[in-house]
């Protein structure tokens, strides 16, 4: 059976502790990797082999950084079938689909970049007699992020890139459910002429976490995963003086208003809902039918479900594959029938589904669940699955209320033709990322990601200035140069702008 390497100092390093977690093919159900998790002393090793880069790396030109950053985004053009293919091996989600995480990734690579542009500084000059002041940022140091199974190759971009770029260094613990991909990039940063401990990969649980989180060295903590995790990130790593960003769960919500063109709202949410078995934190969860839209949409949705075909990512005519593990596929199976007992009306049930061949992966069908009662687990909870749960309302102003009370604030959508709605349903709905007619509105590489309430933690969004302004601290410079003609003098009165 494979091991996976971690990659600590520029070249892989065999796991030494006696401690592996495996690594599945969903698709089969059979283990075909095992990872090791670390051990505090490889964890200190790789932090200690960021630390030592970072006296060079931190200082090095922007020259330097941009010219392996535009390298490294030549490799991952190059290499992005292999990066698609080792996501759809240990994650599940088909080719297209993973194809489509490469290059959202690569939007950060591309942005990353431009980072001569992204640290201009400011300058004012003559604020006083003689006086300049200049605004600068400066890197942080060592900075860590901990990534999650659904995206492996695409939110560690959303992270490291960046922070390179801005002169820190790096190590990533990705998720032990897919950690290929990880590795993967991590070699091709290499190649690109990364130097030696700029970017590291240890694997691991949670003591790999809390060490990282303990450490003294790291300054700082990238996170995207469930909301519960990003509590106890931000709590945890404040604790410790860490600067930290994490970005939790969600429950997105579709509003659908009377006057929308059902059959593309019921085509976007399809997409948004099933799309990667509906193992993001974007997809919409819930659809929010108003007026009497509810039973046309319904039936619309139905139909389109029941035609979608779930097979092996690998395979070109699958349009969603198995979830990550047959512990999730299961959890996930348990709120259909848990939302029919709690009064909800299952429209379509994927439970019990399974792949011709592949009687032992990890597939569930998709489900639609209507007229979900707000207090069911199925429409209080995060499913991170093929469940679309369906609710009503009335008007507008009940739909965005249902919409605002939820706890959380990631993204959310509004389908209609009618500008006026759309125009105060941005403006009133409380969430981080909103969409018009697009049901999953993450925003473009130079904007940044992030949402509100329990869907973020630690006040900086990812990526974009944001993500700038996270791996970057300010310093603000006053100089004065005295004309070689004054006659300088004491003076012990206070500062003055005379």
């Amino acid at each position: 059976m494979k091991n996976i390497d971690h990659w600590i100092g520029g070249k892989p390093v065999a796991g030494a502790s006696d401690r592996f977690g495996p690594v599945h093919n969903p698709a089969t159900g059979a283990q075909e990797k095992q990872v090791p998790f670390a051990s505090v002393d490889e964890v200190d090793a790789a932090v200690a082999s960021a630390k030592a880069a970072f006296e060079s790396w931190g200082t090095a030109s922007l020259a330097k950084r941009t010219s392996v950053l535009f390298k490294y985004r030549e490799l991952l053009d190059a290499h992005r079938d292999e990066i698609a293919e080792l996501i759809t091996a240990e994650h599940g989600k088909v080719h297209s689909d993973a194809l489509g995480e490469v290059a959202r990734g690569m939007e950060i690579v591309e942005l990353a970049c431009s980072v001569p542009q992204l640290l201009k500084g400011e300058l004012s000059t003559q604020v006083s007699t003689r006086v300049d002041v200049a605004a600068i940022r400066q890197p942080l140091g060592v900075v860590a992020g901990i990534t999650p199974f659904n995206f492996p190759a695409m939110v560690p971009m959303w992270m490291f890139p960046l922070a390179i770029a801005c002169g820190n260094t790096f190590v990533l613990k990705p998720s032990e459910k897919d950690p290929s991909a990880s590795y993967r990039l991590a070699e091709l940063a290499s190649e690109a002429g990364l130097p030696d401990g700029v970017l590291n990969v240890v694997h691991g649980d949670k003591a790999a976490v809390d060490r990282l989180l303990e450490h003294p060295d790291i300054t700082a903590v990238s996170f995207v995963g469930s909301t519960p995790i990003a509590k106890y990130i931000q709590i945890k790593g404040i604790e410790h003086g860490k600067r930290v960003q994490a970005l939790g769960g969600a429950k997105n919500h579709m509003l659908v208003l009377p006057d929308a063109d059902l059959d593309f709202a019921a085509d976007q949410a399809i997409s948004a809902a099933y799309g990667s078995a509906g193992e993001r934190c974007m997809a919409v969860s819930v659809v929010v039918a108003v007026g009497g839209t509810g039973d046309e949409l319904v039936e619309k949705i139905a139909e389109r479900a029941k035609g979608l075909k779930i097979g092996p990512g690998s395979d070109p005519a699958s349009e969603m594959g198995p979830l990550i593990t047959r512990e999730h596929r299961d959890k996930v199976a348990s709120y259909v029938a848990g939302a029919a007992a709690q009064g909800a009306e299952v429209v379509v049930d994927g439970t019990g589904f399974t792949v011709p061949g592949h009687e032992d992966g990890f597939f569930l069908g998709v489900s639609l669940l209507d007229k979900v009662p707000l207090t069911a687990d199925a429409y209080r909870d995060e499913i991170f699955g093929p469940v679309l749960c369906v609710v009503r309302a009335e008007t507008y102003d009940e739909g965005i209320a249902l919409i605002n009370a939820s706890r959380w604030g990631n993204g959310t959508a509004i389908f209609t033709r009618d500008g006026g709605a759309a125009r105060r349903f941005q403006l009133e709905v409380q969430a981080g990322m909103v969409g018009v007619n697009v049901p999953i509105p993450v925003p473009v590489g130079y904007h940044s990601f992030g949402g509100w309430k329990d869907s973020l933690f630690g006040g900086h969004h990812i990526y974009g200035n944001d993500g700038v302004a996270f791996y970057t601290q300010g310093k603000v410079i006053t100089t004065r140069w005295p004309d070689p003609a004054d006659s300088g003098g004491i003076n012990l009165g206070f500062p003055s702008h005379s």
